[in-house]
């Protein structure tokens, strides 16, 4: 990418070990990001492994104990907890901070970004920090703005099956241990989730709240509301863990101010950046998390058809990777949106 004057920026990467943290490094060195200097930093545990980057090894620092001075961005994936005590550290030290996890995203001073839905607000961050939403919900947005600017959306009925990947290594480990077990006659152990994930599914992520609802299915419709900047948009989520390594699928159907064909839908979707539709009438002719999401950057979108039982209902099958898109990919483009500010 080109930036003013061909400057180059010293980056930081909070979580380079972390199965999202890996996948940052990859993407900005695929995407040919101007890195000075690249910091990887992880928990004392971590420290002192190395991490590749554009065909180098890099020795992972500890986060504890380093000093921020001369960082410009960084890019946080190391949870919630790391981010809210060390997130203002290195914004006050000069960086612009983009945050991977939910702690700064319901704040009103920080802005929820997806490069694709509301990139001008990356440049409204008083406090040096831009969150990205959740993966879930990223998804989603990127496939609803469109429909949302063009025809107005009242409501948003979406389930969503959500790959183990977004609890982290440990779920990826838990569902590779059991699928070994019950293939091997053996008896299941549960250890990161609930009940047993293998060859099952789970219609329950993050905890529960005192409306039922889990934090998971809320998240869907705070950030939404938050990131189109329109409160009056209705949500009503299930979040279910689907026994898949990587990629999140939603069942979304939405009720729109303006009735939409899915012929309309089509055309609009397949102009619109970061979607690729796959919607042909045929066996294979969908988009699923294996054959299609996992490894790429797109949100693919297809199923689009008329909700039969609502005059202006649509339905529609989202599929992105959770890991990739829904987390990495975004940060490095939001760096991008601020790289380019020079």
């Amino acid at each position: 990418m080109n930036t003013p004057q061909n400057r180059r920026f010293n980056v930081a990467v909070v979580g380079a070990t972390g199965a999202v943290g890996e996948v940052m490094l990859s993407i900005l060195a695929e995407r040919d990001f101007p890195v000075g200097k690249l910091v990887p930093l992880a928990s004392e545990r971590s420290a002192g492994s190395t991490v590749e980057f554009a065909g180098e090894d890099h020795v992972v620092q500890d986060l504890a104990s380093f000093d921020p001075a001369g960082i410009d961005i960084a890019l946080f994936s190391a949870g919630g907890d790391t981010s809210k005590e060390y997130a203002p550290k290195f914004a006050a030290a000069g960086a612009v901070v983009i945050d991977n996890s939910s702690a700064f995203r319901y704040e009103d001073d920080v802005p929820l970004v997806v490069s694709e839905v509301n990139p001008e607000q990356a440049k409204n961050r008083p406090r040096g920090i831009i969150a990205n939403p959740n993966c879930s919900t990223m998804q989603m947005l990127v496939a609803l703005a469109p429909l949302h600017r063009k025809y107005g959306i009242e409501r948003i009925n979406v389930a969503t099956y959500q790959s183990v990947s977004g609890a982290g290594r440990t779920a990826m480990e838990e569902l590779g241990k059991q699928t070994a077990q019950l293939l091997g006659f053996k008896e299941v152990e549960t250890d990161k989730f609930p009940v047993q994930i293998a060859f099952n599914l789970i219609p329950h992520i993050d905890s529960f709240l005192d409306n039922g609802f889990t934090k998971e299915e809320m998240k869907l419709v705070w950030e939404t509301r938050k990131i189109l900047g329109d409160e009056s948009i209705q949500v009503n989520p299930t979040a279910v863990r689907v026994p898949v390594f990587y990629g999140h699928s939603e069942a979304v159907a939405i009720e729109t101010r303006e009735k939409v064909t899915p012929e309309a839908a089509r055309e609009l979707l397949a102009a619109s950046p970061g979607v690729e539709v796959v919607d042909e009438r045929r066996p294979g002719g969908y988009p699923t998390p294996v054959t299609h999401a996992s490894g790429k950057d797109a949100v693919y979108v297809g199923r689009i058809r008329e909700d039969l039982s609502h005059p202006r209902g649509l339905n529609l099958w989202i599929v992105s990777d959770n890991i990739r898109k829904g987390a990495a990919l975004n940060a490095v483009q939001l760096a991008e949106l601020v790289a380019a500010e020079g």
